[in-house]
């Protein structure tokens, strides 16, 4: 087992953030489906695994038991560089009884090292405005990105790992399998 950040100590709990191994598919799908639920998320997940090249998948585990999860995956940005790596962050998910911990924010801090780390310098995500513009993200309207999908402009994100690491400008296009979400 790899553990990827030092463990966060959040009202008594003694949380690990590491990579997701194969033994951790079903208690993935159960985090994703009890956080959101539904099933999408986690088909979404399962769906992107066997596609997505890189991908990143990490767990929040406590005491041997997976209690949260954060995914990334490609992305393609037209009009851009073929060699910027963009990643779209999605899904984040903490057990109900878990959430408003920090867990959620020690994935995506967590991921977003794990995303430098693999060379990825830029991640858009669809989510709340209230809650990630804390790890760096701005609107993506400010950085020229327009999302694929009919969304409010504050709640598509983009964050830059690198400065200036966005280069081009443009619509933003996710993996098929996103479409119906």
């Amino acid at each position: 087992m790899s553990v990827l950040s030092p463990t966060l100590q959040t009202e008594t709990l003694l949380i690990i953030i590491r990579a997701e191994t194969t033994e951790d598919i079903p208690r993935v799908r159960r985090v994703n489906e009890l956080a959101f639920g539904r099933t999408d998320e986690a088909d979404l997940v399962d769906a992107l695994r066997s596609i997505a090249q890189p991908y990143i998948s990490l767990v929040a585990e406590l005491n041997g038991q997976v209690v949260g999860h954060i995914f990334f995956s490609p992305v393609a940005l037209e009009e851009a560089e073929d060699s910027l790596l963009i990643l779209g962050l999605a899904p984040v998910a903490v057990l109900p009884e878990y959430q408003n911990r920090g867990i959620g924010s020690q994935l995506v801090r967590e991921g977003l090292k794990e995303c430098q780390r693999v060379g990825c310098w830029v991640v858009v995500v669809l989510g709340h405005p209230r809650f990630y513009p804390r790890f760096g993200f701005v609107q993506a309207s400010r950085k020229g990105l327009r999302c694929e999908y009919p969304v409010a402009d504050e709640d598509f994100m983009v964050a830059e790992l690198r400065p200036n690491a966005l280069r081009g400008r443009g619509l933003v296009k996710y993996l098929p399998q996103f479409d119906g979400l």
